[in-house]
C-alpha cells in the first residue's frame, strides 16, 4: 500500500525535531544543570515508542515517498528495541560521561545529541527500501559514532580508535557504494521492490549481479563485524570511552540485521544460493576466530569485541538458512530466529556493559577482568547480575541465550546442513569458557579492589531490571520467540 499518509514518519520527524531542540537548550544550560538534557533524551525516546506502538498496521506494510520508506511489522519491533537500547545506554552512561567531563561547557550535551543522531540514522536504515536512504541512513549512524569515538579529544587512545573507525568504515562505505553501482546498472532501480523483480527475471545478467552481491555482502560484514572484516572491532571497543563501546555493541546491531534482511532476503532473494553461501564462510570463520581468540584476552572489552564477532556469526546461520535446495518454507522461520537472537544479544550485551560502567569511576576504568574479581564480596546483587548474562551469553539454559542459539541451531537444521550445526555447537562450547572464566573471578578469587560501589538509583533499577528480563524471557520465551516469527511472517508476505 503506498500512499500520501505521514503517519508511519512520524517518530522519525519528532526525533529530529527533538534533537534539534534539546541542541539549542542545552547551549543554555549550567553545567550543573545538565541533567536537564539527559531527562529531555529519555522523554524523547519515550514518545518516539508510542507514536512507533500506536503506528502498527495490524501486519500490513505502508510505503511512502515513492517506496523509499517502508513501516511494516519488523521495523516497528526493531525500532521499539532500538529505543529501549539507546535508553538503556543513556542510564547506565549518565555518571561515567559526567566523571570524565563530557558534557562540559566544551562539549555540552553532544553526547546525548550525537546517541539520538545515531539512533536516526539507525531508524532509517530499519525502515529504507531503497539502496540510497539506506546508505544515507548508514552514513547518519556512523557519522555520528565516528564522533562519539573521539569525544575524549584529550584521549590519545580514543582519538586513534576513531581514525581507525573512520578509515575502515570509509573502506566499507566503498564496498557498498560499488556493490550498489553493479546491482543498479543490472536491474536498472534503486528500489528494493523493482530491484527483487529484476534479479527474477531470466534476461537479467547474471554475472554483474553476481558481482555486486558480492561487493554487497562485504560492506555489510564489516557493519557486523564478521570476520574477514572483523579488524576495528577489538581495537575500537577498547579504545572508546566505555560508555561509547556500549552505544556501539548495542543498537545498531539490530539495524546492521535489518539492512541485512532488506538488501538481501526483500531485495536480493532470488540469489540467495549465492549469498547463503557466502555467509558461511564467514559465519564459521567469525565463529572460530571469535571464540578462540577471546580466550587469550586480559582485557574484558576485547574480550566481549571477540565474543560480538563470535555472536554476530552465529546470528548469520538464521539468515543462511532461508532456502535449501530451492526449497524456501522454512525461510520465515529462519530469519524469525536470526532476528529472536539479535534482539536477545543487545540486551544481554546491554548489561554486560552497563556491569562494566557500574565499576568505572572517575579516575578508573574497570577494563580488565582482574577488575572484576572478588565481586561478589563487593556487590553480591550485581554479581549475580553479571553471573546471569554471562549464562546467557554462553548459550546455557534457561536464560534467553540459550533459547536463541537453540532457535538459530533448528532453523539450520531444517536445511539439512547437520554439518553447520555441530560446527556450531562445537564453537559455542570452546566459547563458554571465557563467559565462565568470568563468572570464577567473581565468585572465588579474592577482590583486587576493595572500594564501595556507588550507583545512582535509576542506573540501579535498570540494570536490575535488565538483567532480570534475561532470566525471564528465559524462563518464557514464546511471546517474544512469537513476536518475531509473526513480524517477518507478515513483512514477507505483504
Amino acid at each position: 500500500m503506498n500512499n500520501m499518509n505521514l503517519i508511519p514518519l512520524y517518530p522519525e520527524i519528532f526525533l529530529l525535531l527533538a534533537i534539534c531542540a534539546i541542541l539549542l537548550i542545552d547551549m543554555f544550560l549550567a553545567d550543573n544543570k545538565r541533567h536537564i538534557t539527559y531527562v529531555m533524551s529519555l522523554a524523547t525516546l519515550a514518545i518516539c515508542g508510542v507514536l512507533t506502538v500506536t503506528n502498527f498496521n495490524d501486519g500490513v506494510s505502508v510505503y511512502l515517498t515513492n517506496n523509499m520508506f517502508v513501516a511494516d511489522p519488523m521495523s516497528d519491533l526493531l525500532k521499539v528495541f532500538s529505543y529501549i537500547a539507546v535508553g538503556m545506554t543513556l542510564v547506565y552512561s549518565r555518571q561515567y560521561v559526567t566523571d570524565r567531563e563530557m558534557t562540559n561547557n566544551q562539549l555540552g550535551g553532544e553526547f546525548y545529541s550525537l546517541a539520538l543522531f545515531a539512533l536516526l540514522g539507525q531508524m532509517v536504515m530499519i525502515s529504507g527500501n531503497n539502496f540510497l536512504v539506506i546508505y544515507l541512513g548508514l552514513e547518519l549512524m556512523s557519522l555520528a559514532l565516528y564522533a562519539l569515538v573521539a569525544l575524549r579529544r584529550d584521549h590519545t587512545v580514543s582519538t586513534e580508535a576513531a581514525m581507525k573507525y573512520f578509515v575502515l568504515g570509509a573502506l566499507a562505505s566503498g564496498f557498498l557504494l560499488y556493490g550498489i553501482s553493479m546491482l543498479y546498472g543490472a536491474t536498472g532501480s534503486l528500489d528494493l521492490t523493482e530491484v527483487a523483480r529484476a534479479a527474477a527475471s531470466p534476461l537479467v545478467n547474471k554475472t554483474i549481479l553476481v558481482f555486486g552481491v558480492v561487493f554487497l555482502v562485504a560492506g555489510l560484514a564489516f557493519k557486523l563485524g564478521v570476520v574477514p572484516f572483523h579488524m576495528w572491532v577489538p581495537d575500537v571497543y577498547q579504545g572508546s570511552p566505555t560508555a561509547v563501546t556500549l552505544l556501539l555493541g548495542g543498537a545498531p546491531k539490530l539495524a546492521a540485521f535489518a539492512i541485512c534482511f532488506r538488501l538481501l532476503v526483500e531485495g536480493l532473494f532470488s540469489l540467495a544460493v549465492e549469498w547463503q553461501q557466502m555467509l558461511v564462510v564467514l559465519a564459521v570463520m567469525s565463529m572460530a576466530i571469535g571464540n578462540i581468540t577471546a580466550i587469550a584476552q586480559t582485557n574484558l572489552k576485547r574480550m566481549l569485541a571477540y565474543s560480538t564477532i563470535s555472536q554476530m556469526g552465529f546470528m548469520l546461520l538464521g539468515l543462511l538458512s532461508g532456502v535449501a535446495n530451492g526449497d524456501s518454507s522454512h525461510a520465515a522461520a529462519a530469519y524469525g530466529a536470526s532476528m529472536f537472537y539479535i534482539i536477545s544479544y543487545v540486551l544481554t550485551t546491554l548489561g554486560t556493559f552497563g556491569t562494566i560502567l557500574l565499576l568505572a569511576r572517575s579516575g578508573f576504568e574497570a577494563e580488565n577482568l582482574d577488575d572484576l574479581k572478588g565481586l561478589n564480596k563487593r556487590s553480591p546483587w550485581f554479581a549475580f547480575l553479571m553471573m546471569l548474562l554471562m549464562f546467557s551469553l554462553a548459550g546455557i539454559p534457561p536464560f534467553i541465550g540459550f533459547w536463541a542459539k537453540l532457535s538459530v541451531l533448528q532453523a539450520v537444521l531444517a536445511t539439512g546442513q547437520v554439518w553447520l550445526a555441530v560446527v556450531a555447537v562445537l564453537l559455542s562450547l570452546i566459547g563458554a569458557y571465557y563467559y565462565i572464566r568470568v563468572v570464577k573471578l567473581m565468585y572465588f578469587d579474592e577482590p583486587v579492589d576493595h572500594s564501595p560501589i556507588k550507583v545512582h538509583g535509576d542506573m540501579r533499577v535498570v540494570l536490575s531490571l535488565n538483567g532480570l528480563a534475561v532470566l525471564a524471557l528465559g524462563l518464557m520465551p514464546g511471546a517474544l520467540i512469537t513476536a518475531c516469527s509473526q513480524a517477518i511472517i507478515k513483512t514477507l508476505a505483504s
